[in-house]
């Protein structure tokens, strides 16, 4: 930490921040100025004087984490790494919020250097961050020794009365107060404005006694201006080790402006005429925009090279650890290179034919045999655990005193556990998974959908994967959602039909270094299909294949998903005996499927065959892009029945004999 005295050099390069913020807004004529003009203090102290980073490497393993998780801030944060020497030009801050520029409306950690998370959906970064902490945590005690640390870091970030006020964020609080993330340090922009006015009409608890609630360990500083009461207040967080620290600096929105203190420069450029008048204030000249005062530039990019020092000196620790310490610092590279153990792959189940499981066990034991030999893979369930087939021992959980173990226990907090999985999977070197029923993935959507953009390596196992899941009824039983998180872009959807479909999932899911999974897994058991009769399981990974293949002309394909296949199988044995030849198709996933080549597509779905029957027991939607116009589906566009799975699977249809009588219908309307 550098000289904790502050001087006019430092003044001058927070009111820097300011303006270059405030004029990225102005010639957007679009954007967020209130927040910068009002946290460019506690931004300034936290970048200048804590945080530990390289901007020649902004992916270095030991670095500090920052979220901006009031990312309609994100002027400030561009010109934070600007300032501060990342590969973001001036030029770059001239095309805020324009098409293709690395300087988009939000943070997007994909598109520009130095930003760690995407933010923006308020509350999600403030979940990334106890992920970060989590990992933080987690991957210091697997790999530090007593006399090498070599991952020993701080997670900081800004959040907003806005962020506070969202669920996910309250989720996301409690349970880390419950872990005593010690080295998780939020600054709270306590401005008491929101988007539609002051907070007193929505938003008047005492957030300081939530969060002591919580268990956190609260601050306040009473100036936001004051650079000196920023600077005491972190380093008297970073002495709370047992307790996440937020400190809550009382801030103006849009300080200086002559909108200051109100919800108009929340969320609109200033004006031409207000940002000179903002800048007279300030005692800046009027006239110059994205200006950058002689002597800051230096200043600014002081910590960065320090930064760079540190990396060097630890570059050089780490090499003294795997001297030392060589079996775990092969693990240490493997997981950071986004590596696997080699023969990984051997320790996967295979199950025989006369086996019957639920695609949730078969989960749950791949799982099981990955972890064995994956020593990085690391998450947990939403309370499910023993519904889901997860590890579900609360005596080797991930808890404050075993930061070691790999089970995380997220307790009944689905939205906050997937914006923590967001946080894990930031970290490149650890495979995270979370889990709960399938019809609950809509309360994670948010940090699903953030999951896809940002291509996280996160896995959902999501079980009770259909009506089938019986008397729990309509509520539980998912009738839509797999439909709903097809239409996620990026987000690969695999519903396998046996347990060893199941198995080819975990390969997939475990192999690629990018991108989510959602495994979709069913509660009641399914037949194992015997592999010498039918096509290999490990055709899933194509995302849909020849299952069983007509015997004879094709008259019909049936494409069928999870425990619908077997009702395919069936069928076709019966249509077998009335002369019509049917092709089972198993089509585990959409998405793997629209990445084959042309060829591959039409020799599983011959483009002459319309024929075409799909069976799933959910909505219909999307389907006739499979069967074509001359085909049909069998589906339920109508919520469930509280009974006996199978009863209600026979309810709606879902019988051999409907499928066979169905398909009867399709081939009898080309004759």
């Amino acid at each position: 930490m550098s000289d904790t005295t502050f001087n006019s050099l430092d003044q001058l390069s927070v009111d820097t921040l300011r303006f270059l913020s405030v004029d990225m807004v102005q010639q957007a004529n679009s954007g967020h100025p209130g927040l910068p003009l009002g946290a460019a203090p506690m931004a300034y102290v936290l970048w200048s004087r804590f945080l530990k980073f390289n901007p020649k490497d902004p992916f270095w393993p030991n670095r500090d984490k920052f979220i901006l998780s009031a990312g309609h801030g994100s002027a400030l944060l561009y010109s934070l790494l600007h300032m501060s020497g990342y590969d973001l030009s001036l030029d770059d801050l001239k095309q805020f919020r324009q098409i293709g520029s690395k300087t988009p409306g939000h943070p997007e950690s994909m598109m520009t250097p130095g930003v760690e998370f995407t933010t923006g959906p308020l509350g999600q970064g403030f979940g990334n961050g106890v992920g970060v902490a989590m990992t933080e945590a987690h991957l210091g005690a697997i790999f530090n020794k007593d006399d090498n640390k070599i991952i020993d870091h701080y997670t900081y970030g800004i959040v907003s009365d806005g962020d506070l006020m969202e669920g996910v964020a309250s989720e996301a609080a409690s349970l880390a107060g419950h872990l005593k993330l010690g080295k998780l340090i939020y600054l709270y922009d306590d401005n008491k404005i929101s988007l539609d006015g002051s907070t007193s009409l929505a938003f008047t608890e005492d957030v300081l006694k939530r969060f002591e609630a919580y268990d956190w360990h609260t601050l306040t500083v009473e100036d936001g201006n004051d650079l000196q009461a920023i600077n005491d207040a972190i380093i008297a967080a970073q002495q709370v080790k047992d307790k996440p620290s937020i400190i809550a600096v009382k801030t103006i929105i849009g300080y200086g402006s002559p909108m200051q203190g109100t919800n108009k420069v929340h969320g609109a450029a200033l004006g031409v005429d207000n940002v000179k008048k903002t800048k007279e204030a300030y005692g800046w000249d009027p006239e110059k925009t994205f200006f950058v005062p002689d002597g800051v530039y230096d200043h600014f990019q002081t910590p960065g090279k320090h930064g760079g020092e540190l990396q060097a000196a630890w570059e050089e620790q780490l090499n003294q650890y795997e001297q030392a310490y060589p079996e775990e610092g092969k693990n240490f590279r493997l997981s950071f290179d986004g590596k696997l153990p080699e023969g990984w792959e051997k320790s996967l189940p295979v199950f025989k034919p006369e086996e019957q499981l639920a695609t949730r066990q078969a989960s749950g034991k791949a799982l099981d045999a990955l972890k064995g030999v994956i020593p990085w893979i690391f998450g947990g369930s939403a309370d499910l655990a023993s519904s889901n087939e997860t590890p579900l021992k609360p005596d080797v959980s991930f808890q404050p005193d075993h930061y070691d173990q790999t089970n995380v226990w997220f307790g009944v907090r689905e939205h906050g556990m997937g914006a923590i999985l967001n946080g894990i999977s930031s970290y490149k070197s650890v495979r995270t998974y979370g889990a709960t029923f399938l019809t609950f993935s809509d309360y994670m959507r948010g940090s699903i959908r953030l999951a896809s953009l940002t291509q996280a390596a996160v896995t959902y196992i999501f079980t009770h994967d259909s009506i089938a899941l019986g008397e729990d009824g309509p509520t539980h039983q998912p009738v839509e959602q797999v439909t709903a998180l097809r239409a996620i872009p990026n987000l690969i959807v695999l519903r396998p039909a046996d347990a060893n479909e199941t198995v080819e999932a975990w390969k997939i899911a475990i192999s690629r270094p990018k991108g989510p999974f959602a495994l979709i897994l069913s509660r009641q058991k399914l037949p194992v299909f015997d592999r010498t009769k039918f096509a290999p399981s490990e055709n899933a990974q194509k995302g849909a294949y020849v299952l069983s293949e007509a015997k004879g002309s094709i008259d019909i394909i049936l494409i069928a998903t999870g425990s619908e296949v077997k009702l395919a199988v069936g069928a076709q044995e019966e249509l077998a005996k009335e002369g019509i030849a049917a092709r089972v198709v198993s089509m585990p996933s959409w998405e793997l499927f629209e990445e084959q080549d042309q060829e591959y597509k039409d020799k599983v779905l011959p483009p002459h065959i319309h024929q075409r029957l799909s069976i799933e027991a959910g909505v219909t939607f999307g389907w006739w892009k499979y069967v074509t116009a001359e085909g049909d589906v069998l589906g339920i566009d109508r919520y469930g029945e509280s009974g006996e799975g199978e009863a209600v699977l026979k309810h709606f249809g879902f019988t051999v004999e409907n499928v066979v009588s169905k398909a009867k219908a399709v081939v009898a309307k080309k004759k």
